[in-house]
């Protein structure tokens, strides 16, 4: 199935099953508040899940269950893993249409149907703490009406019916939905699939070599993986190029109830579920001395690092032996601490595509945690490409954001540069926005766009009317010194007082700096720009600062002349004169009559 009608079939998959879904919100009304829907539509949307991708191989569970009644448990549980097809199985003999069967009892026997499933999928019904919930539920009689929604023939989430991306999609509506309620703050959760499918290919197009051929095996790590939508879909991306190769994902989440999804699908697709991790990445490391090949995370952005600040304090304490000794971001956006998390789990040939707002370019002064992160990932010659996203792209924002690309293992050609790609203007409008979303980076503009990255040189690329603009920089471009520069003080008769040593005495007041880029010489450009203005200045470069920015907007600025004034006065006059035969036209006076 190509692209286009994969999407298709997508977007008819999650739109059918999410509104099918939401509908069970009608019998939760006036028990539940609408923000609160997603304690049972989320858990009950996994059950079922789990329900209807066991259902083909459940009598065989049954059948192996009743004869390994007394055999240990670690032989049992391999039969029954063998029968069930997967990692998990189910031995209660309920099933959701026969709940149905027995109203007076539903509560005990859909608890008993629960506790039927294998060890390691109870973690997961944990994680919704949806024990109480069935609890008020079934007081409130409404226990059986949700369990007949879910059992309606058009809700069939069985893989065969519903792919592991399908089913991500919908989980993301249903969550994206119940998050309207909170007004979540930006950049909290979900990314599309174009957006990732662009991340992808930026990820993958320089390391095609490595996807041919025979005992391929990557690893996929997503430090904020959501309902590991970007996990589900680069594997899907290495498949298509290499259908042998294994690919081994690995995420960590701090949402236990989006966890919990992850970790279901998870199982569901085959994959270990040891490798999903459930907490902060930044103040519990589930993967704590782990490398992988590629890191693909779109972290929460303007978001606070209060609750984590302990445990990241300790170990930026920790200089280059922690995650964070290269510094630390203020307290108020933790965006750039992903960053550093991401280049700490990256092979020596590893690469990441990780998504920022417009802040993580320029935020912080020279010495600041922000600029020593820059410094960091720009001078160790990691960062390689930077391209800025359309607006209004995703979900919940609709501010700038930007890909950046870190690789340890830059090509030849690319080493010592960083190149700058604005696909600000590369998209389609959407004919139907969802939530903030109203335009999408269409297959012809991702191919686009990943041409320019991969073709590696000042240009722009046409699409029609839409354009992406490349530039090359060295990486020097992006550094400067700030430099203090002092002026004499002076007293009431205009004389420079003076210290013992005769040198002049600074006056804080007209203290100011400098930020004079690396490239230049520092007293060529003090005689050349600070002189000529204020011939008593001197630079005091005890003081000095090493900064880094990226001043994304002002590199991609193109000056248009304003119009001429005879343009606008013409435009004016035309305008009067259209305004006055409207009025004549109206009130069927002159204009002149008019008192």
């Amino acid at each position: 199935m190509n692209e286009f009608n994969r999407n298709l079939q997508t977007s008819i998959n999650v739109q059918r099953q999410a509104n099918l879904i939401w509908s069970v919100a009608d019998i939760l009304r006036g028990l539940y508040k609408p923000h609160e829907y997603g304690k049972v539509i989320l858990p009950m949307t996994v059950i079922k899940r789990l329900h209807d991708t066991l259902k083909p191989t459940r009598d065989a569970v049954l059948d192996v269950a009743k004869k390994t009644e007394n055999m240990n448990d670690t032989m049992r549980n391999k039969m029954l893993t063998n029968a069930s097809g997967y990692s998990f199985y189910n031995t209660n003999l309920y099933t959701f249409e026969t709940l149905l069967a027995d109203p007076a009892n539903i509560e005990t026997n859909f608890r008993a149907y629960l506790n039927g499933f294998s060890e390691n999928m109870q973690d997961i019904l944990a994680n919704f703490k949806f024990d109480l919930e069935i609890s008020n539920l079934a007081e409130n009689d409404r226990l059986f009406y949700v369990i007949q929604e879910f059992s309606k023939k058009e809700v069939d989430l069985g893989p065969d019916k519903m792919t592991s991306t399908d089913m991500g999609y919908v989980f993301e509506e249903l969550v994206r939905k119940f998050s309207e309620s909170y007004n979540e703050e930006a950049g909290a959760h979900f990314t599309s699939r174009d957006i990732i499918y662009l991340m992808t290919d930026l990820l993958l197009v320089e390391d095609q070599d490595t996807l041919t051929g025979k005992d391929v095996v990557k690893t996929v790590y997503d430090q904020t993986m959501g309902t590991s939508q970007m996990l589900s879909a680069i594997t899907e991306r290495i498949h298509e190029m290499n259908e042998s190769a294994e690919v081994a994902t690995f995420g960590q989440e701090l949402n236990p109830e989006t966890y919990a999804i992850a970790k279901a699908d998870t199982m569901i697709r085959g994959g270990n579920p040891d490798n999903m991790a459930l907490g902060s990445t930044l103040s519990k490391d589930g993967f704590e001395g782990y490398t992988f090949d590629y890191c693909i995370s779109n972290p929460p952005f303007g978001i606070d690092w209060k609750g984590d600040q302990n445990a990241v304090k300790a170990e930026h304490e920790l200089g280059e032996n922690g995650r964070f000794g290269v510094g630390l971001p203020r307290i108020s956006d933790g965006q750039l601490l992903f960053q550093l998390n991401g280049i700490s789990k990256l092979k020596e040939t590893g690469r990441m595509a990780i998504i920022h707002n417009g802040s993580a370019l320029f935020s912080g002064n020279p010495g600041a945690g922000e600029s020593l992160i820059r410094q960091y990932v720009i001078e160790n010659d990691w960062l390689e490409a930077i391209v800025q996203l359309p607006n209004d792209l995703f979900y919940n924002t609709g501010i700038s954001t930007y890909i950046w690309i870190v690789t340890k293992n830059k090509s030849a050609e690319r080493q010592g540069k960083v190149q700058l790609i604005d696909a600000s203007k590369m998209f389609e409008k959407r004919r139907k926005n969802i939530g903030e979303k109203r335009v999408d980076i269409s297959e012809e503009c991702r191919d686009m766009i990943v041409k320019a990255y991969g073709e590696f040189t000042n240009d722009e690329y046409y699409l029609g009317e839409r354009v992406v603009e490349s530039k090359i920089f060295d990486n020097e471009e992006f550094g400067f010194t700030r430099v203090t520069v002092e002026s004499p003080l002076k007293d009431e008769n205009g004389e420079i007082e003076r210290k013992k040593n005769g040198d002049p005495k600074p006056d804080p007041k007209l203290r100011d700096t400098e930020d004079i880029p690396l490239k230049e010489d520092i007293d060529a450009y003090f005689e050349r720009e600070v002189l000529p203005f204020n011939p008593d200045a001197w630079m005091d470069r005890s003081k000095d600062k090493i900064g880094y920015e990226i001043p994304f907007t002002r590199l991609f600025y193109k000056y248009t002349a304003p119009e001429a004034s005879e343009v606008i006065a013409e435009r004016i006059k035309e305008l009067e004169e259209s305004i006055v035969a409207n009025f004549q036209a109206l009130s069927g006076k002159d204009v002149e009559n008019v008192d």
